[in-house]
């Protein structure tokens, strides 16, 4: 199958992928890329053909990781993915580790806490519309306002106030589609993939996201390829982020995109 490349890089990091794919490293976000995007978080699941295309592709790659913003076992759990051999999936944006069962989580910052506290009470003098949402994540809090009438004035509205909250707390601010979340700095999906990509001696990598948090990523492919290896830029796109499609070196239609792409690869 022919994919549009509209970078050479790109176009040219696929092909050693295919051409040697024992030392790639296939990365890739959870939510919208695996799993379409929905109104309520907790009701993401992967596409039925996840798990499928990812036990092909498995034993042929250097390693497959899922870095994502959602707790590592969670994502393990809504994707199905628990029996798929040799994935890891780093979560809370690499701060959390799963592997063949094996789950390690650290101790959040106390400014976490601060923040589950306070948030509640932030939100209610801010005048947060109905259908706002928080999703707690144990290591950070998501605020959702995909099932508010106004979504984006709904995020707006409350950005700013968000983003002082996060402050105090000496935590920082994650924006992504129609959600800001609050969480512990120090940590993003670029240094969580560098890291990896390391610890594999990986030849080549690949990243899908979708998201804003998943440029830190892509400014991980980049100084990979500047350091010699070869990399591919994936964005599963949507007509709520176009960052992504602008730095990509491909652009897919949404996770099924993606699992078309990814099932290149295996055959």
């Amino acid at each position: 199958m022919q994919h549009e490349f509209q970078t050479t890089a790109g176009a040219e990091g696929f092909a050693e992928i295919q051409k040697n794919p024992g030392r790639a490293v296939i990365a890739l976000d959870f939510d919208g890329v695996l799993a379409p995007i929905v109104d309520d978080p907790a009701a993401a699941r992967a596409h039925p053909d996840a798990v499928p295309v990812l036990t092909r592709l498995a034993p042929l790659v250097r390693s497959i990781v899922l870095i994502t913003g959602r707790p590592a076992a969670l994502a393990v759990e809504y994707g199905g993915l628990a029996d798929i051999d040799g994935l890891t999936v780093l979560g809370q944006y690499g701060r959390e580790r799963w592997e063949s069962g094996d789950l390690t989580v650290p101790d959040p910052p106390p400014g976490v806490a601060e923040v589950r506290e306070k948030l509640p009470r932030v939100l209610e003098a801010a005048g947060a519309p109905e259908g706002t949402h928080i999703e707690d994540k144990g290591y950070a809090l998501a605020v959702h306002t995909r099932r508010t009438a106004e979504p984006e004035v709904a995020l707006e509205r409350l950005r700013s106030i968000l983003y002082a909250l996060a402050e105090h707390a000496g935590l920082t601010v994650e924006p992504g589609r129609l959600v800001l979340e609050l969480r512990p700095p120090g940590m993003d999906k670029g240094v969580a993939l560098r890291g990896f990509a390391a610890e594999r001696d990986a030849g080549a990598v690949l990243y899908a996201g979708d998201d804003l948090g998943d440029l830190a990523a892509y400014d991980a492919v980049d100084s990979l390829r500047d350091e010699g290896l070869a990399g591919v830029k994936v964005c599963s796109g949507s007509a709520e982020v176009t960052e992504l499609a602008d730095r990509a070196d491909v652009v897919v239609d949404g996770p099924e995109g993606v699992l078309r792409l990814l099932a290149d690869l295996a055959s």
